[in-house]
C-alpha cells in the first residue's frame, strides 16, 4: 500500500532491508570494525545496546560479510540457555549426537573447535543474543569456553550481545574473571539529530523515492521523540507514512508527526 502510493520500489523502514544497503552512521560504522576485529583475531568481544538500537543488526551484517568457508556462523538467542543445553545446540550445528554429561559434551565441543582451527584452517565463530538474561552458572560457563590448552590459544571468536544490563552485571566483583577476559567491547548508542535525518533520507532513497517526503521539521521532531533509536524512528515513520497514504497527502509534516506520537503516547 505505502509503496504503490509513493511509487517505490520497496517499503522502507523494515528489517528486510538487504544488509548492503543498510545506513552506516559512525556509530554502526566502529561497532562493524570491532566485531570484525574480534573474529579476524578470535577474541572474545561484547556488544551492548538499548533495545532498538541496531545490536542484531550489526550481527546480522557481520554474519553476511564473513567468509562462511572459514568462518562457521553460530547464533544463539535463548534466555533459558544452560551449560548443557548450550553445548548440545553447539554439537547439533555441527551434526554430532551430543554426549549426555555436560563435561563429555564439552570436551566433544573443545575438539571439533580445536580441529576447525588446527586441521582446517577455520575459526568457529559464536554470538549469543540477549545475553543479559543469562544465569550466572552460564555466564561463568562461558569464562571457561574461552579456555582453551592452559589458556594459551583461542580457536574461536565469541561475543555476547545484550542491553545495557550486561554491563551492569559484568561490573560486579562476582562476574570480574569473566570481564577481565573480554578483549573488545562496545555500546551501540543511538543516531544523533543529524544522523537521524540521514537515515530517514538514505532509507526513502533506498526505496525508490526520488524526491523528499519527510519535512526536515518533522524528521527533527521524530528525532526529539525517538533519541535516534533506530527501531522507534522505523515506527514512526511507518505510522507516518500510513498516515499519509489514508489522508493521499505526499509529504510529511510535523502535524502527521505529533499526530502519530500522541496516538503512541495514548498507549
Amino acid at each position: 500500500m505505502i509503496a504503490k502510493f509513493f511509487g517505490w520500489d520497496r517499503i522502507p523502514f523494515t528489517k528486510e532491508i538487504p544488509t548492503e544497503l543498510l545506513f552506516h552512521s559512525s556509530g554502526y560504522k566502529e561497532c562493524i570494525a570491532r566485531l570484525q576485529y574480534v573474529v579476524n583475531n578470535r577474541l572474545f568481544g561484547c556488544l551492548t545496546g538499548d533495545i532498538g538500537s541496531g545490536k542484531s543488526t550489526a550481527i546480522r551484517w557481520l554474519r553476511d560479510n564473513l567468509d562462511k568457508n572459514r568462518y562457521p556462523f553460530i547464533y544463539l538467542s535463548e534466555s533459558s540457555l544452560a551449560p548443557k543445553s548450550f553445548y548440545r545446540e553447539l554439537l547439533f550445528y555441527f551434526g554430532i549426537t551430543p554426549k549426555y554429561l555436560r563435561s563429555e559434551a564439552k570436551r566433544q565441543f573443545s575438539s571439533v573447535v580445536s580441529d576447525f582451527y588446527e586441521n582446517q584452517g577455520k575459526t568457529v565463530t559464536i554470538v549469543i543474543d540477549e545475553a543479559h538474561e543469562l544465569k550466572g552458572d552460564m555466564l561463568q560457563e562461558i569464562r571457561f569456553l574461552t579456555n582453551f590448552n592452559v589458556d594459551s590459544v583461542s580457536p574461536l571468536a565469541l561475543i555476547l550481545v545484550g542491553q545495557p544490563e550486561l554491563r551492569s552485571t559484568l561490573h560486579l566483583n562476582f562476574f570480574k574473571p569473566i570481564a577481565q577476559r573480554i578483549n573488545i567491547r562496545f555500546h551501540l548508542s543511538g543516531l544523533d539529530n543529524d544522523e537521524t535525518v540521514k537515515y530517514i533520507e538514505h532509507q526513502l532513497k533506498v526505496a525508490g523515492s526520488k524526491h523528499p517526503v519527510f519535512t526536515k521539521e518533522a524528521m527533527n521532531s521524530i528525532y526529539a521523540y525517538t533519541f535516534g533509536i533506530v527501531r522507534d524512528i522505523n515506527n514512526i515513520c511507518t505510522a507516518c507514512l500510513l498516515d499519509a497514504v489514508i489522508r493521499k497527502e505526499q509529504i510529511i509534516d510535523t502535524c502527521h508527526v505529533d499526530r502519530i506520537i500522541n496516538e503512541y503516547k495514548s498507549y
